[in-house]
């Protein structure tokens, strides 16, 4: 009787502190990435400044996906940034921007988001459209004008339709319409801090 009530309280330990952990790892995704002290904003309408290969001639607008491998906000998105190159890629240029302190070939970063689109390591890019956490989307005009720069989704994994607001600002683009009004969360930097994920925890599941 007594083995069962200790191995009864140590499971119950064990659960209750699963489930503070997910809480936790929970609370803190919720929470806005801390604003860098040396932090300038960038206002929309900003020129950014990209090589000529890059660009493809100025012939599409570019989207700029601010990405870290060891994140794990970066991992959530997934499948939302692939689909969306999936149904966009004619009209527009999706590139990859590597925000890491290790280094990753090109190939190895197409095989973890699963697509064979540009991959660039240049970091200094994020200063330009003001991005200071992942992932994060920029995306320019054909005159490589910043026409957004903000977060994917208030969901953790994307989902919803309502809040997707890289999604929103990029089918409006496409459709020469001003940037929507969106909620300060769109705008509001969530994620991990960059180049590498040192302010959160988290446990994927």
């Amino acid at each position: 009787m007594i083995r069962f009530t200790l191995v009864t309280s140590w499971l119950l330990l064990l659960l209750f502190s699963i489930g503070a952990l997910f809480w936790y790892n929970d609370w803190k995704y919720k929470l806005p990435t801390p604003v860098p002290k040396d932090y300038q904003s960038i206002p929309l309408g900003t020129k950014i400044k990209l090589l000529e290969n890059l660009t493809g001639n100025g012939q599409k607008p570019v989207f700029l996906h601010f990405y870290n491998p060891k994140c794990p906000c970066s991992r959530f998105n997934k499948s939302h940034f692939q689909s969306l190159v999936r149904e966009h890629s004619n009209d527009i240029r999706f590139i990859v921007v590597v925000m890491s302190d290790k280094v990753y070939s090109t190939e190895k970063i197409q095989s973890k988001i699963g697509l064979k689109i540009p991959v660039i390591f240049d970091q200094s890019l994020a200063a330009q459209c003001g991005v200071y956490s992942t992932p994060q989307a920029a995306i320019l005009d054909k005159n490589q004008l910043l026409y957004y720069r903000g977060n994917y989704n208030s969901s953790r994994y994307c989902t919803d339709k309502k809040t997707a607001y890289a999604q929103i600002a990029l089918e409006g683009m496409l459709k020469s319409q001003k940037l929507p009004i969106l909620n300060a969360e769109a705008l509001k930097s969530y994620g991990c801090t960059m180049p590498v994920c040192k302010s959160r925890i988290f446990l994927l599941i």
